[in-house]
């Protein structure tokens, strides 16, 4: 029998939280790692690239809790890459990516940042950098005035030729970068995300990070993504969402409010109380032969974190099964 899939927590949401904290927690809840974000004091790009000693030392942190780290993630700076850059990135990025804060100078200098980010990876011993890309056309969104078709061509080239040298760095260094499927990237659907596959070519380093909750609630079938791109998804989000029925105020564009907002038509919820079909997931899983981990991002607006985040592995545990091993009615035939 296959042995069972690591279950991780993502550090992203815990990151006002010191490693040495949050380790010893998620250890008490029941995690077998960390999928540690490169914010906070959980991973430092630089650091690692720095000093010699500074993987072995997040590792044998980590190892000291029973713990150990499948994969990092980069994804505010990633975000920079593509973006057109505003004052709301400063807030996200570190001040030497900032910088003086001239658009062009940030997203050149995310650029080196990733493909920093997957040295540092391949030192850690992560085989998966998981992040965003940005994407300049994304306020291209909805086409009123009608967007030229042109416009988005020029925004998936822009895409290639940013990102195509980081994901050549990537390759050098074994390392897969996994975008996470998600609104305000250069794939956000099904569609966009063949899109963008096609506009770098089908890199080989270019994978994805599957998240079903950034397509539920627009609409998609998470299982039948995960069929459509399974020979590209490297690291799975746990991560669940729910939907109203016809009683919201704020649909799917989310009507300018804040997550919790009551009126909203969608929330992400604790996993297991939201409305994703993860059963259905697992067996899509299964089926393209993924083995790698289960990673909680937890997000939950109404829920106490540490609440949610024990409940959540628990919910993982009892979600995941192995696929089989022969027919159920193979006795039957010769």
């Amino acid at each position: 029998m296959s042995a069972p899939r690591p279950v991780t927590l993502f550090t992203g949401q815990w990151a006002d939280l010191p490693l040495e904290e949050l380790a010893a927690k998620a250890a008490l809840w029941g995690y077998d790692g960390l999928e540690l974000a490169c914010w906070g004091d959980h991973f430092e790009v630089q650091a690692a690239l720095a000093n010699p000693r500074y993987c072995d030392g997040r590792r044998e942190l980590l190892a000291r809790h029973g713990l150990r780290v499948h994969a990092i993630s980069n994804h505010l700076v990633g975000q920079a890459v593509c973006d057109r850059i505003d004052e709301r990135h400063r807030a996200i990025l570190p001040a030497r990516i900032w910088g003086d804060g001239d658009p062009e100078g940030v997203r050149r200098r995310a650029a080196r940042e990733m493909a920093d980010t997957a040295r540092a990876a391949a030192r850690l011993g992560a085989s998966v950098v998981n992040g965003f890309t940005g994407s300049s056309i994304w306020h291209l969104l909805y086409s009123f005035p009608p967007v030229p078709p042109a416009w988005i061509d020029d925004g998936y080239r822009d895409f290639a030729d940013r990102w195509s040298p980081i994901l050549d760095v990537f390759a050098e260094h074994g390392v897969d970068f996994a975008l996470e499927v998600h609104p305000t990237e250069i794939a956000f659907d099904t569609a966009s995300t063949e899109r963008a596959l096609e506009a770098i070519s089908r890199h080989p380093a270019f994978h994805l990070n599957f998240d079903p909750s950034h397509l539920a609630y627009q609409g998609l079938d998470p299982a039948a993504f995960v069929r459509r791109f399974g020979d590209r998804i490297r690291h799975v989000h746990i991560k669940d969402v729910w939907w109203s029925g016809r009683d919201a105020e704020a649909g799917v564009f989310g009507g300018h409010t804040e997550f919790g907002d009551p009126r909203r038509h969608w929330d992400f919820r604790s996993p297991g109380r939201g409305r994703v079909d993860f059963e259905a997931i697992i067996r899509a899983l299964n089926r393209i032969g993924y083995r790698g981990p289960l990673s909680v991002e937890w997000e939950d607006s109404g829920m106490d974190r540490e609440h949610g985040a024990r409940e959540a592995c628990a919910f993982v545990r009892t979600l995941d099964f192995p696929p089989a091993r022969t027919a159920f009615d193979a006795a039957f035939t010769d």
